[in-house]
């Protein structure tokens, strides 16, 4: 018989003419087929002992079962000494410098009741064994359940304008299982901030957010990678909380994982890396411009085999199950911790700028909290929350009054106006006088404002009218000065008659001792 299988609607024919009684010639010449051949079917069909009419209700595959029965490797006497030794033949291949060879020849030198397989054989069924003892599962997604990101092995680059040299980048992509809808970008580098701007971008492109975030075991990611409970990088930890996703890193060597979004990088290699190969830019936002572009006609494609595009099976399917973006934009947090100093402010070397808290504090350790706009401040002790400022870049100082001493707050809160309204509160006499100083424009503030902290000793310590009468007093002579003040009232120059201003001035006596116009003339 010829080594090709005859077609099994062939064979069908040839028990149906054997069971009509049509001798072996007939049906053979009927069929094109040699006698030899259909003596063997003959001979196959009394051999699987069943009767013709069951096997023609069989189907093709099943009577090709019947009539070309297997012949599998487990039936041989060989196989049963090589099965015991898998393991002991697997473990000693991840040994050093352990090879295939090396392991046929030893099993081929051991003593067996039965002659060893060839090389060949060997290694088929070690990797037989191989592949039955790890399958493939195909894993099915529902939609906005994940997002998988991960980086490109290749980087894009644009020229710098300056000095003409590449600036090379990574590129971020991401893929929603469910439809693959892709996304894009390149960034500079697989830092923190980069990673968050990237992905904060990919979901605005998205329009929403999915359930779970699935990241390969890059250190903006995973900070310390395990099968089981990875450790989740805390600013990507923040980022999740915030949009309400969770997160579920891959496994470790494991890209099977995140299968798709490994042939979604294959995908950007042939519909970005390549369409872009000879246009050259000068920035970042142009080449970010020109990958969403090719992205998007990447997603607007229709799919080989599928009777729709990425684009459309995500927006018909599974953008409207994506959660609602939240109303507040995600701001990157960095977290230190800082000593308060003798001044009542920390120091933070990354914007080279000081803080004020309050002085309370001074001499204890504070966790600081900033993002791109706020700094906060918060005790270590009890972890309340101190003080709240806008972020600065300067070499200066951020001051809130609040934060100070009282002593310190009356210094940072002279001004005319204070005391005007302090003078005013505590005695109209002192408020006039007060006035007047203020329009001494030669003095230094300075100097006016230490003369009205002493009015204001002076008025805490004399009495209420002797202090009235000399601010009285020394606003009529014109002499605005503390001194002034405090000497009339040590004096006790405050009563009506030492008031010139009150009482007729007195004539002088009379005496000899006058000279009159006549000396003079002489």
């Amino acid at each position: 018989m010829s080594a090709k299988t005859k077609s099994m609607s062939l064979i069908k024919q040839l028990l149906r003419q054997h069971q009509q009684g049509k001798p072996v010639k007939f049906i053979a010449r009927s069929l094109s087929m040699s006698k030899n051949t259909v003596k063997v079917y003959l001979h196959r069909v009394r051999a699987c002992a069943l009767p013709i009419e069951q096997l023609l209700s069989l189907d093709d595959p099943e009577l090709q079962g019947c009539l070309h029965p297997a012949n599998p490797a487990c039936t041989d006497a060989r196989f049963a000494f090589f099965s015991q030794r898998l393991p002991y033949f697997l473990g000693e291949l991840k040994r050093v410098g352990v090879t295939r060879k090396l392991l046929w020849q030893e099993y081929c030198a051991t003593t067996s009741p039965h002659p060893a397989y060839s090389y060949s054989q060997f290694c088929y069924h070690l990797d037989q064994h191989a592949r039955a003892a790890k399958p493939t599962m195909v894993l099915t997604h529902q939609p906005a359940e994940k997002l998988f990101i991960d980086f490109a092995g290749s980087t894009l680059s644009y020229t710098d304008r300056i000095t003409g040299q590449p600036v090379v980048c990574q590129v971020f992509v991401a893929c929603l299982p469910y439809s693959d809808y892709g996304f894009a970008m390149a960034v500079h580098s697989q830092k923190v901030a980069d990673v968050i701007t990237a992905l904060v971008c990919c979901l605005n492109t998205l329009g929403g957010v999915p359930q779970i975030l699935v990241p390969d075991n890059f250190k903006a990611a995973v900070t310390k990678a395990d099968a089981y409970e990875a450790r989740i990088n805390s600013a990507l930890g923040e980022l999740a909380n915030h949009y309400g996703m969770s997160v579920l890193p891959a496994r470790v060597g494991k890209p099977r994982d995140k299968a798709l979004v490994e042939n979604q990088v294959k995908l950007v290699y042939n519909r970005v890396y390549a369409r872009l190969r000879d246009q050259q830019f000068f920035d970042l936002d142009s080449l970010n411009q020109a990958i969403a572009a090719k992205m998007h006609a990447h997603n607007h494609t229709r799919m080989q085999h599928k009777p729709y595009s990425r684009a459309e099976r995500f927006n018909s399917g599974e953008k409207p199950a994506l959660a609602a973006l939240p109303a507040q934009a995600f701001e990157l947090k960095h977290y230190y911790t800082s000593k308060v100093a003798q001044s009542g402010h920390i120091y933070l070397s990354q914007h080279k700028h000081h803080y004020s808290v309050p002085y309370q504090h001074i001499g204890a350790k504070v966790k600081v909290i900033c993002t791109s706009t706020t700094v906060q401040i918060y005790a270590m002790a009890t972890g309340k929350r101190i003080a709240v400022h806008p972020a600065a870049s300067d070499y200066g100082y951020t001051t809130e009054k609040q934060h100070l001493c009282p002593a310190h707050q009356h210094y940072m809160q002279r001004s005319p106006a204070y005391y005007l309204q302090k003078a005013g509160a505590a005695c109209p006499a002192l408020h006039k006088l007060i006035t007047a100083v203020f329009t001494q424009q030669q003095i230094p503030a300075e100097q006016l404002y230490r003369t009205c902290d002493g009015l204001f000793a002076l008025q805490r310590k004399a009495g209420p009218e002797d202090f009235a009468r000399a601010c009285e007093l020394a606003a009529t002579h014109q002499q605005y000065t503390y001194s002034f003040v405090r000497n009339l009232i040590v004096n006790k120059m405050t009563s009506g008659e030492h008031d010139g201003a009150s009482q007729p001035a007195k004539a002088l006596p009379k005496h000899d001792n006058v000279r009159g116009k006549e000396y003079y003339a002489t």
